[in-house]
């Protein structure tokens, strides 16, 4: 466990992604193979079920200090954290207690058929022999709350540069099905349970944001263009039946989307597919928020899959039999997806439509009507380009719609971290619904340093209430919030969500009263 907490110190102490993957890299070099198995199933979320009620450990941790239950409350209001409040409470270990992590991963998961008496010796024998960061560690892995800032896509980059295996095989064989207690850290890090050839997936070929006249990039007719959909960019992989589905994070989805691993896998031959993963009903595109609430779930229930629908706008082909065909250009490749979609006529899957124009004056006016079709605006590509990795300046580029901005008064404010851990940087912005205040987005950026410290100024001098490290603010500064999309949502009370929402502009010259009204934001959804 030493060496665990050690690690979650280092982790926890820095917010650069280097660093984060030099800690685990020297974490893996140290620790013994069943604990690095831990490791990985820990940060991927193969957590153990809580055998350990927390109201229990609460109970326990009081009756050991004699504390108040008021101050208590107001230690985890302040701290925010129960595992966090627990550890900071208890009086100093007596003993040192040497385990490996897999040795007390084994004991915890041994609780299950325990009695509550049986459970609560154990945790106060393992309290009473372990410092600080172990009783933390402890308490999360007891609680089944076991969570640290760590991404994915670091993790993978991380056991890449130890393991010298490629990230795609790496992430194959990580999300599959294994379970920590029989499986070796040889054959997980391996991947001798996967093929990782029928796997891997292309580097995506990315555009930048349009910066020239369109004049300026020739004739229209050297140009294929595309709308621009808000969904999940995904390359959908078929080879030796095998179907996989990897998003542009680097992640495998396969699971998520279960009617397009369905309809791919009645599909013949060995392709690899570029397009967007969309939810689409009634033959029109929804939200981003409608498909964001099938993301990341362990089970899709029957009512989930009827009501968001999925669907694979498709505008590229990479792979045919084997042959990578990423050096032809795209009208050749464009020409050989409608053919491989043509002799299959796959339900769900479909072409992404070409846009048919004369001239750069009517491309201007299609992308200021794309917001009608919850598309972001248009895809411009060069109808000889190659599929390069990554971005090429010239030959993709991408050509969004403004975004729409609301007025919005600040009622909550959190400190950040690293060097502007002493200021308010994390805002939550509420407009007007009939005689009262609703929350309606976050935002983290759009100020400058010296907004910042007048920010920062005003919520120490105007704070209300505190709950843990968030303070109520009295709600009179205004800003204007930039968003790229509306769709509604229960993740705030105003019943709606701005997707992509950051701070254009503080709005010094308004007054409260003047923010915007609810039942109007409504109304921009689609």
């Amino acid at each position: 466990m030493k060496h665990f907490a050690e690690l979650i110190n280092a982790l926890e102490s820095t917010n650069k992604t280097n660093a984060k993957i030099d800690a685990i890299v020297d974490y893996l070099e140290r620790a013994p193979d069943e604990d690095k198995v831990w490791f990985i199933a820990l940060f991927t979320g193969k957590r153990p079920k809580r055998n350990v009620n927390t109201n229990f450990m609460k109970d326990w941790a009081l009756e050991i200090t004699g504390l108040p239950f008021w101050l208590f409350q107001e230690s985890y209001s302040s701290v925010g954290d129960l595992g966090e409040t627990l550890s900071l409470i208890l009086p100093p270990p007596v003993e040192q207690i040497d385990k490996s992590l897999s040795d007390w991963m084994k004991e915890i998961i041994g609780l299950k058929n325990k009695t509550e008496a049986e459970k609560k010796d154990f945790v106060l024998k393992s309290w009473n022999g372990l410092d600080y960061t172990e009783r933390l560690i402890f308490n999360k892995l007891l609680g089944g709350s076991f969570r640290i800032g760590v991404s994915d896509k670091t993790l993978i980059n991380a056991l890449t540069k130890f393991s010298n295996q490629e990230s795609s095989a790496l992430t194959h064989s990580l999300m599959g099905k294994w379970e920590p207690e029989t499986t070796s850290f040889q054959s997980l890090i391996s991947a001798e349970h996967i093929n990782p050839d029928n796997s891997k997936p292309y580097p995506f070929c990315l555009a930048y944001p349009l910066e020239k006249d369109l004049d300026d990039l020739g004739k229209p007719k050297e140009w294929q263009i595309e709308y621009k959909w808000d969904g999940i960019r995904g390359q959908i992989i078929r080879r030796n039946d095998e179907v996989f589905i990897w998003s542009r994070g680097e992640e495998l989805v396969t699971e998520q989307f279960p009617e397009i691993k369905e309809v791919v896998q009645n599909m013949k031959g060995n392709f690899v597919l570029d397009g967007e993963i969309l939810a689409v009903k009634d033959q029109r595109v929804l939200n981003f928020n409608e498909l964001q609430k099938r993301l990341n779930r362990k089970t899709l229930t029957k009512k989930m899959l009827t009501d968001i629908p999925i669907q694979v706008f498709v505008y590229d082909l990479l792979e045919l039999e084997g042959n990578d065909l990423r050096e032809k250009p795209i009208s050749a490749r464009r020409a050989m997806l409608e053919e491989l979609l043509r002799n299959e006529t796959p339900e769900k899957i479909q072409l992404s439509e070409v846009i048919e124009f004369e001239n750069w004056e009517d491309l201007d006016q299609i992308r200021e009507n794309s917001r009608a079709l919850n598309s972001e605006g248009l895809m411009l590509k060069q109808k000889n380009s190659h599929y390069h990795s990554g971005r090429k300046k010239g030959d993709w580029w991408k050509w969004k719609i403004d975004p729409l901005t609301i007025d919005a008064v600040l009622i909550y404010a959190q400190k950040g971290s690293g060097r502007r851990s002493a200021y308010y940087t994390d805002y939550t912005f509420a407009v007007k619904n009939e005689d009262k205040l609703v929350t309606i987005a976050k935002a983290y950026s759009g100020l400058t340093d010296k907004e910042i410290m007048e920010v920062s100024k005003f919520v120490n001098k105007n704070a209300i209430e505190k709950f843990g490290p968030v303070r109520t603010v009295k709600p009179e500064l205004v800003f204007e919030i930039a968003f790229e999309g509306i769709g509604f949502s229960n993740r705030h009370k105003s019943g709606v969500a701005l997707r992509f929402p950051r701070i254009v502009r503080w709005r010094k010259d308004k007054k409260v009263d003047e923010i915007d009204d609810l039942e109007e934001i409504k109304k921009l959804i689609k």
